[in-house]
């Protein structure tokens, strides 16, 4: 289907069937939105790439999904600015369907969407990060044990 609708509709429609990290990569930093409505999802990289790139994620709140997509409108509900992407709960069609139009909407306007990707791009999920949260932990434990 996707090579016949490539065919049918070319500068229009695009269809790699394989696997390419490269294009992969570059595919995701060229979009404007990112869907990845896991069922199950213990950590996740691409929602990682996606705010580093700027390119918004939809996501169903699951793992890691949950742990590093905040979702906008929630936060704003709130009070805080500092959502960067759409999620939902149920794992279901109408679920899914609701959280794109969600952004699709929010896309309208360019300032928030802007903040919204702003937001994704200060976040910092580098080894380095982690690694130094490691350290510190390990010394927490090192001064309990004396």
């Amino acid at each position: 289907m996707f090579r016949w609708l490539s065919n049918e509709f070319p500068g229009k429609v695009g269809a790699y069937i394989g696997y390419n990290d490269e294009l992969s990569h570059l595919v995701e930093a060229g979009a404007d939105m990112f869907l990845m409505p896991s069922r199950y999802e213990p950590c996740g990289l691409n929602q990682i790439y996606s705010l580093k790139y700027g390119t918004v994620p939809i996501v169903r709140k699951t793992g890691g999904l949950a742990d590093t997509v905040k979702d906008w409108d929630e936060q704003s509900h709130f009070g805080f600015k500092d959502g960067n992407g759409f999620s939902f709960y149920d794992y279901s069609g109408f679920a899914l369907f609701k959280s794109v139009e969600r952004a699709v909407n929010t896309f309208k306007h360019k300032n928030i969407w802007k903040k919204i990707q702003t937001n994704g791009m200060k976040l910092d999920y580098s080894w380095t990060k982690s690694a130094e949260k490691y350290i510190e932990l390990y010394k927490l434990a090192k001064e309990m044990r004396k």
